[in-house]
């Protein structure tokens, strides 16, 4: 099918209700795994897996910037831990959930 995502509502909220799962997330949209990774690749130009992680991060700065607690944000987002959560925040970002959330003058800063 031509532009496959574009057939698909919601995506960042089938994301969040497959629990970040690049599996889950082909269940979801009623595809196979290699049918999406195909169409991320095409249409999006980055791996399923990467778009996954992109949203997780952009969640969860927002949800720091709406005054959640580290361990709130990872709880929300499905971490295990939330020095999970934390480190990688950090290996996206380049900076702590708590800097995020400690940085008054700006929205989420993720790109």
């Amino acid at each position: 099918m031509r532009n496959l995502l574009k057939h698909i509502d919601n995506l960042p909220q089938l994301a969040r209700e497959a629990n970040w799962s690049a599996a889950a997330l082909a269940r979801k949209c009623g595809v196979s795994l290699r049918c999406l990774e195909r169409a991320f690749r095409k249409e999006l130009g980055t791996t399923v897996r990467a778009w996954l992680i992109e949203q997780r991060q952009h969640q969860a700065a927002r949800l720091l910037h709406d005054d959640l607690s580290v361990k709130e944000v990872a709880q929300h987002l499905r971490y295990a831990y939330a020095h999970d959560f934390s480190r990688a925040f950090k290996q996206h970002s380049g900076h702590t959930p708590r800097a995020e959330a400690t940085n008054p003058d700006a929205g989420p800063t993720l790109s």
